[in-house]
């Protein structure tokens, strides 16, 4: 309990709050939102986003936030105390973050290639007269697939190299290779002395995107067309709501937006205060991420007002597809802008701000779930955390090479598609399942009324006990219904990928029953008393102080009874009998 007694805490409780949008908020709401929003016909989308929000969003913030703020510990001790049998879960939230933290640098590294790039005039993807361009490169805006934009080129063949499919592995981008290395150095700098560092770089990468979305803003709607953009955006086509798809995409950008499951802000949330007001953050933190989506939907889509009326087609005929609208489709816009290159600057600025504060919210994960489990072991050895920051870091920055090979692009895609699609949902089933229903939302009630003085309103138990599982399984039924297979444009992956694909999910989701097997395992008595002390919270806790002998140290041997219970986990706090 020493350490745990001697966690540091946010300097101020401000520096949380936008920690928390920071982690929030990132590229998917400039680039996934306006994409999800022009594929479900634009306004319809906005309708069952903003019920998703209420009825999902809101409430599992909260559960996440209430957890990881009265536990004080990662999302691994976490879970390991309200639901030993699940504490999978929590392994798994690691797991999905590390393996997310070392291809998501990979977009940042794209963002800061255009940044520098940005300084040229006129900018590189602006004309078809380099050497990178082919035949069929035209620099007016087209809606053909005979042919690509300078901007299509510039992306493909001048920045990725990319090769013909994952078969070809191709040569190593070193240009992308340095950048990447200066991203970590970025989020080294950005998380080695903890939240106390964190909390000084938040008030600049949190703040500072909206001072450009809405300079952005202002820009766009002057443009000829962007009237039209704007109006796409925000009238809805109603017969789109009667799409379940649309439903349950809407569920899906509110999840992995927010970022349910990753344990990002569960961990951060255990360096608040104990008496910390939890509903302000989490009201603050969920509405802002979505007025965020919402605001960069009007930037956006008055930039597809402008392309319309430059190629002469209406709105919806545009062609756009996923990430390609931030690093194709949107610099294609700002070249034919006055002071093209200062609108690329602010822009590339603002997407290394936003992916910046999620990046290091992915890796704080990794770090805190370490430093709990072997924080003696840890400091004996790197002597100092900012080292083991450091291997942490260079570690996840090794990892990320193969994304900057010329095959990285399909790399790319196939590890988002395998671990932010597959995995995220899975993970997120079982999280709701441990908390909501296993250890209760009357027990998270009573743990928010110990913290804060005020428990839980009838609203926020009854989207724990029943919407929010219900949603969560629905989402997840009908993922695995509509499941495709990994794909980049017309490249669809061959069957040996997929695997890799499966191999890279079940990296993840492969914890959750493994750790629900070592449970049983450890637990003395017959299966049915077994299963019946894993489910009771602080379960696990309570058996570390029993003798040795009603452990069942005899049946397994004293190592593996002294490692099963003796983990180190956060006391039952004595006031809460009801546990």
């Amino acid at each position: 309990m020493e350490q745990q007694l001697s966690r540091p805490t946010w300097s101020r409780q401000i520096e949380f709050t936008l920690a928390g949008i920071g982690c929030a908020v990132g590229l998917g709401n400039v680039w996934r939102f306006p994409y999800l929003c022009y594929r479900s016909g634009g306004g319809a989308f906005l309708v069952p986003y903003l019920i998703m929000l209420v009825v999902l969003g809101i409430p599992l913030l909260h559960m996440e936030l209430t957890v990881g703020q009265y536990t004080r510990r990662g999302p691994v001790h976490a879970l390991t105390s309200v639901c030993p049998l699940l504490k999978g879960v929590g392994m798994a939230s690691v797991a999905i973050s590390f393996i997310m933290c070392t291809y998501y640098n990979v977009v940042i590294t794209w963002a800061l290639y255009y940044l520098f790039s940005s300084f040229q005039a006129p900018l590189p993807w602006q004309s078809c007269n380099n050497t990178w361009n082919t035949p069929n490169c035209t620099s007016h805006a087209t809606n053909s697939s005979y042919s690509s934009t300078a901007s299509q080129e510039f992306f493909r063949y001048k920045m990725l190299e990319q090769s013909s499919g994952v078969e070809e592995a191709g040569a190593m981008r070193w240009e992308l290779f340095l950048i990447l290395l200066l991203a970590w150095i970025l989020i080294y700098l950005c998380i080695f002395k903890g939240v106390k560092s964190t909390g000084k770089v938040v008030y600049f990468t949190a703040l500072f995107p909206y001072i450009i979305l809405i300079a952005l803003l202002i820009n766009n709607v002057q443009l000829p067309g962007a009237l039209d953009g704007i109006t796409f955006f925000i009238v809805p086509q109603w017969d789109k709501l009667l799409s379940v798809e649309v439903w349950v995409n809407a569920a899906a950008q509110i999840f992995n937006s927010i970022g349910i499951g990753f344990g990002s802000l569960l961990a951060m949330s255990s360096y608040n205060s104990f008496n910390n007001n939890i509903l302000k953050d989490t009201l603050t933190i969920s509405i802002i991420n979505s007025l965020t989506s919402i605001l960069a939907g009007f930037v956006i889509f008055s930039a597809f007002g402008y392309m319309s009326h430059l190629q002469g087609i209406p709105v919806n005929d545009l062609a756009v597809d996923g990430p390609g609208l931030v690093y194709i489709v949107y610099p294609q816009a700002f070249a034919t802008m006055p002071v093209a290159q200062l609108w690329a600057v602010m822009f590339f600025f603002m997407l290394l701000c936003l992916g910046l504060d999620s990046e290091f919210a992915m890796v704080e994960v990794m770090v805190t779930t370490l430093m709990d489990e072997f924080y003696q072991q840890l400091i004996t050895f790197f002597k100092r955390k900012e080292l083991f920051v450091l291997a942490v870091c260079g570690t996840a920055c090794l990892l990320g090479i193969p994304c900057v090979m010329q095959v990285g692009i399909y790399v790319f895609q196939l590890m988002d598609h395998y671990t932010a699609i597959v995995s995220i949902m899975f993970l997120a089933f079982f999280e709701v399942v441990a908390i909501c229903w296993s250890y209760g939302a009357t027990r998270l009630s009573d743990n928010l009324e110990e913290m804060t003085g005020k428990r839980a309103n009838i609203f926020f138990r009854l989207c724990w006990l029943i919407v929010a599982p219900v949603l969560i399984a629905v989402i997840l039924i009908f993922s695995v219904i509509q499941f495709k297979p990994a794909r980049y444009e017309d490249y669809v992956f061959p069957p040996w990928a997929q695997g890799v694909g499966w191999v890279i999910a079940m990296a993840s989701i492969i914890w959750i029953p493994l750790g629900a097997i070592h449970t049983l395992w450890v637990l003395p008595g017959s299966l049915v008393q077994k299963l019946k002390l894993s489910i009771t919270p602080y379960g696990l806790n309570e058996m570390s102080k029993m003798p040795y002998y009603e452990r069942g140290g005899g049946d397994r041997g004293p190592v593996i009874a002294a490692i099963s219970f003796d983990i180190n986990l956060p006391e039952k706090p004595p006031i809460q009998t009801n546990l």
